[in-house]
């Protein structure tokens, strides 16, 4: 996928004014915001050396893990070689049937803003979300945007939307696409033609098949979907 110099600079422009493309010394602030990092990078594999003390969140099969809360485990739904999908901390203490999953590349990718987030990434999610959302009409994937987010790691969220979403939705900020893999190509042309900065992405299926490729300056997990269940 290319964009042209001006589309990556619109891009990241937000990005790297509030310090997300420039180094700087830890603190607990950005120690929080690299949570989802520290997982792809410790927590997935359960007999490297020392797993129990270089992660904090072990995967519920790990030893580690017992007598932990939920809050302070990792539960993995699936693993590719490029991405592993995991139950979002949202999720506990929720009902059974609440859904809240997270879709996260390997590498090192910050979020909408890099230029290396991958266009496969869409189709994990929405395969990932069919095994845990039966109804597909109700499935939500979603990327907030850069300055909205709290983690400094790309992850789009499996969730469900909420019943008068569609009602919602408005058509000056959405395009059709056919495939998931044009999403992002998709979402910054929209995006660039409302002259955002910054933007989150909502994608859902429309009746005829294709999907809905939403924009927002906002956060569509926190307009359009079941985000919570309290």
């Amino acid at each position: 996928m290319r964009f042209s110099p001006h589309l990556k600079a619109r891009a990241i422009t937000l990005c790297f004014l509030i310090g997300f493309g420039a180094p700087a010394p830890a603190s607990p602030a950005a120690e929080s915001r690299n949570i989802l990092a520290t997982i792809v990078s410790s927590c997935l594999d359960i007999n490297a050396p020392d797993y129990c003390k270089r992660c904090s969140a072990p995967r519920l099969e790990s030893p580690c893990a017992q007598n932990r809360d939920c809050t302070a485990t990792t539960e993995v739904w699936k693993e590719t070689a490029e991405y592993v999908v995991i139950r979002d901390l949202k999720m506990c203490g929720c009902a059974p049937g609440f859904v809240h999953g997270l879709v996260i590349p390997r590498a090192r990718i910050t979020g909408i803003e890099d230029s290396k987030r991958p266009d496969t990434i869409w189709n994990i999610a929405w395969a990932a979300a069919g095994k845990r959302i039966a109804e597909e009409d109700a499935i939500a994937l979603v990327v907030n945007p850069c300055g909205l987010r709290t983690q400094d790691q790309l992850h789009v969220h499996i969730v469900r939307l909420q019943s008068n979403a569609r009602k919602r939705f408005d058509a000056a900020k959405s395009v059709n696409v056919r495939n998931l893999d044009e999403v992002w190509i998709a979402a910054a042309k929209k995006a660039d033609d409302m002259k955002l900065q910054d933007y989150g992405v909502l994608v859902a299926r429309n009746r005829d098949g294709s999907f809905l490729v939403l924009v927002n300056e906002r956060s569509p997990e926190k307009l359009y979907t079941q985000g919570m269940c309290k």
